[in-house]
Formats: structure tokens, C-alpha cells, sequence
């Protein structure tokens, strides 16, 4: 350095004239200089450390025996996290800090960290739609996965959390729809044999199209039971009624849902056309469906199936835990569960899957994989929890009890043979909600056919695409 910069800890030092016009040896000049340059170095890194550089926590991280886990607000994997927080904490010796917010905040705090790179939490639990869109942004995890928890894992849950060839999440818990129904309903003497007469065929649980829709106007019509409905279709402003969808899009044969592997859209093809179709016939059938399709999904389906106003539903997997409870519904005791419906393809439907991540600006990646790793080993928890979890053993070892019997046949439709994932692209949000919704809620209003809307969903979704 020529010179001495302004903010030198040297600068302005009366002794220094001193030296130059010969009043101090030069020995003793280099005693002091060094001294002061030491005093120098100490006071920096003082300064350092006592808060000089907020951002920097490199020096913290070896020290730092706290392991910070971003969830949902008031979701099983909050719960979960709560359950284990303690175990872990006496296992490691790593506190767990659980951080959470609320299911769109999860998005929102990953891609800010992701940019920012802050290592502001170590793990988090994340939607798989979220995947295609953070992945660049996670720690591969493909090493931890052994071949005996991959034959524990339902089929798609590896795959759905893969890509460009490394694995970046560990699934927490899956589920998709399958069949809720009235048991008592079906076991009337008297609906038996008004069904056989009508119909031909004796009254059971349905499993194929052709057998819900003429059980769901059964039901809708029967004069015995004028405030019940069939069934209901999801129509709302909602990531759900497309899944809705969607599932029926594989049960009618199809390979590729929206997006093939080529990259070609084909939303407008023979398979999502019949799906939408199916639904829409549905919906005009007389009596089938209550009013305002529009505006039901989950939540709305959910509360007429427990207030004893539909005869069946399709809905998520741990629905039949809730209205199998007193204190919830009022038709608990008399609800069974059977595998989803199928169309020509078979038994299928879209999954959702959550996965515990790690952010790859995460300082504490090892520990962070053991907890992966320990949550793994407790996955029981998450069906304590919502009553599903992610490895079939739970799902065998629960299914044996009566109150998660549901999870028998959640098990057949996530093993059916045409049950697929949603096409992994980043733009799949915005796919939905630009393109697919819209489709749904024009044909179910009646203002488009099924191919009319799918023929321009095609033209949006190839504008979002390329």
C-alpha cells in the first residue's frame, strides 16, 4: 500500500515526525508500528464480531447448534414438527426452531431465500406443484434414498420429486382422491331393490363412470330422501376442481396429462375431452349435483357429505377420518371408503404429495439430512396427524385399524395403473390458472363444449410455454 489511506489506524500519529527528524531509533519505530498494527487487527475483528456485518454468518455456522424448519401454520407437518422437535433436540443436540406460515407464504419465503441465499432456514415442507419452480434453488438428495426406502415409497413419489437426474425432496405424505360413500344407503333392502329394478344391476359401491352416474341419480332422484344429492363436482376458483379433473383425464387412458414428454400440449385431446365431458353430464343430469358447481370444491363438498346432503364423494383420501367423527359429522358411523372410479384406462389419479427440502444455501446440510432422515423413520406420525403418510408400511400397518380403514383403498388408487403426476414444468400455476380453470368453470356454466374450452387452452398454455 503506497501512502497511508485516511483510514489507517496509523494516520495523524504525533510520533511519526518525531521518527523522521531522528528523535526515535528505528528499532523502536518497528517495536511500535507493530504493536499498533496488532491493537489494529484485535479491534477489527472485535468489531467484527459484535455485530460489524450482520449478513455474514460464516463464523456463526460452525458454532451454531440450532436447525430452523419452515412448515405451514396449523399443518401436519407443523404438528409433526412439534411431535419431534424435543426427540430430535436429545438425539443431536440441535434445537429445532419450526418457523410458520401460511400455505402461500411457504412459496413465497422459498423463492426469496432461494434469490437472496440468506440460510435463513435449513428445511422446509413444500407442495409438489411448488418443485418444478425451486428445484434449482435445493440441495440434491438422491445419495440419502436407499433401494428399501424406495420400495416403501408409493410409486411417483421419487419421480416426483426428480429432476435433470438428481432427487431434491423426501416425501413427507401422499394422497388423492378416492370414493367416500353412504354404507347405510347402500345396505337399505329397499334401495337394493329399487336399484336393481331401474338398473338392471345390484346396487354396490360403483367403480367404473357408467356405474357413479347412474348411482349418483339414484340417489339425486329418489323420493324417499328429497334433500340428498348423488355426488357433487368440483367447479370453484380452485387448484382442486382441475385436479378433479385431471384424475378422470387418467382414468380415460391417458399416457401424458396436459404436457406430454415431448413437450407437445395436448389438453385437447380424445382423453381430456371425455374427462370433461363426463363431469359436465354430470352436472346436467337432473337432481344429480346440488346448485352453485361454481363455487364448490374440497371445503363446500366436504361440509354437504357430513350434513347427510350426498350419497357419495370423491374427495381426498383423509376426508374419511372427519366424517367418521361424531363431533364433525352427522353421518359418522355410517361412512365407507372405496378405491377411486375408473374410466376405459383403469384405476387413476393425479397425487399430492408434499416433500421436506433443503435449501442449498443451508449452512447446516448434514444435520438438516438426518432430520430428513429421522422424519423418515417417524412417517407413522403424519397419519396420526391426517391419516395418510408416504411409505406403504404405514399404510399397511394403519389400514388394519378401523378408523384408518380408508387408507386400504387410498392404497389401491395410488398403486392403480394409470395414477400420474402433473407435468413437471415451473410454469404449471400459471398453466392452471390462466388456461385449465378457466376451461372447466366455461364448460361446466355451459358457455363452451368440452372441446371448444380445451381447444383454447391449448393456444394459452402454448403462449405460456414457449
Amino acid at each position: 500500500m503506497n501512502g497511508w489511506s485516511p483510514n489507517s489506524p496509523l494516520d495523524g500519529l504525533p510520533f511519526m515526525k518525531d521518527a523522521i527528524n531522528g528523535g526515535i531509533n528505528m528499532r523502536k519505530i518497528l517495536l511500535i508500528i507493530g504493536s499498533l498494527l496488532l491493537v489494529a487487527l484485535v479491534s477489527a475483528c472485535g468489531s467484527n464480531n459484535e455485530g460489524g456485518n450482520a449478513g455474514d454468518n460464516t463464523n456463526q455456522s460452525s458454532s451454531d447448534q440450532t436447525l430452523t424448519v419452515l412448515v405451514e401454520g396449523g399443518s401436519p407437518a407443523q404438528t409433526v414438527a412439534d411431535l419431534t422437535k424435543e426427540m430430535f433436540e436429545e438425539n443431536t443436540g440441535y434445537e429445532v426452531i419450526i418457523e410458520s406460515v401460511p400455505y402461500s407464504g411457504i412459496y413465497d419465503r422459498m423463492r426469496t431465500e432461494l434469490t437472496s441465499g440468506t440460510g435463513a432456514f435449513d428445511v422446509a415442507t413444500i407442495d409438489t406443484i411448488w418443485l418444478p419452480a425451486l428445484y434449482q434453488g435445493l440441495e440434491p438428495i438422491q445419495e440419502m434414498i436407499t433401494d428399501e426406502m424406495q420400495d416403501d415409497l408409493f410409486p411417483g413419489l421419487i419421480d416426483g420429486a426428480s429432476m435433470n437426474g438428481n432427487v431434491y425432496g423426501l416425501p413427507t405424505w401422499t394422497n388423492s382422491k378416492i370414493l367416500l360413500y353412504r354404507e347405510d344407503l347402500f345396505n337399505d333392502s329397499n334401495n337394493q331393490d329399487e336399484f336393481l329394478d331401474e338398473f338392471g344391476y345390484e346396487l354396490s359401491p360403483p367403480e367404473t363412470w357408467d356405474q357413479y352416474k347412474d348411482v349418483a341419480i339414484f340417489f339425486g332422484n329418489n323420493e324417499n330422501y328429497p334433500e340428498l344429492y348423488g355426488t357433487s363436482v368440483f367447479g370453484a376458483t380452485s387448484g382442486d376442481s382441475v385436479a378433479s379433473w385431471l384424475d378422470h383425464v387418467a382414468q380415460a387412458g391417458a399416457e401424458a396429462l396436459v404436457i406430454d414428454e415431448a413437450g407437445e400440449v395436448i389438453v385437447n385431446d380424445d382423453d381430456h375431452v371425455a374427462a370433461l365431458e363426463f363431469l359436465n353430464d354430470l352436472v346436467n343430469e337432473e337432481g344429480v349435483v346440488p346448485e352453485g358447481v361454481l363455487e364448490t370444491a374440497s371445503a363446500e363438498t366436504s361440509e354437504l357429505f357430513y350434513n347427510g346432503n350426498l350419497a357419495m364423494m370423491l374427495a381426498w383420501g383423509h376426508f374419511y377420518v372427519p366424517s367418521n367423527d361424531p363431533d364433525t359429522s352427522k353421518v359418522a358411523g355410517d361412512v365407507s371408503a372405496a378405491p377411486m372410479i375408473a374410466g376405459d384406462g383403469g384405476i387413476g389419479v393425479v397425487p399430492g404429495p408434499w416433500y421436506q427440502v433443503i435449501p442449498a444455501s443451508s449452512e447446516k446440510k448434514d444435520i438438516a439430512k438426518e432430520y430428513l432422515l429421522f422424519l423418515y423413520e417417524n412417517n407413522h406420525l403424519y397419519a396420526d396427524a391426517l391419516g395418510v403418510a408416504a411409505r406403504q408400511s404405514v399404510f399397511e400397518e394403519y389400514g388394519q385399524k378401523e378408523a384408518f380403514a380408508h387408507l386400504n383403498e387410498l392404497a389401491t388408487t395410488l398403486n392403480g395403473e394409470q395414477t400420474q403426476n402433473r407435468p413437471s414444468t415451473d410454469k404449471w400455476e400459471e398453466i392452471e390458472s390462466e388456461a385449465l380453470l378457466p376451461a372447466v368453470q366455461n364448460v361446466l356454466s355451459g358457455s363452451q363444449t368440452p372441446q371448444e374450452a380445451l381447444n383454447d387452452a391449448k393456444e394459452i398454455i402454448e403462449g405460456i410455454v414457449n
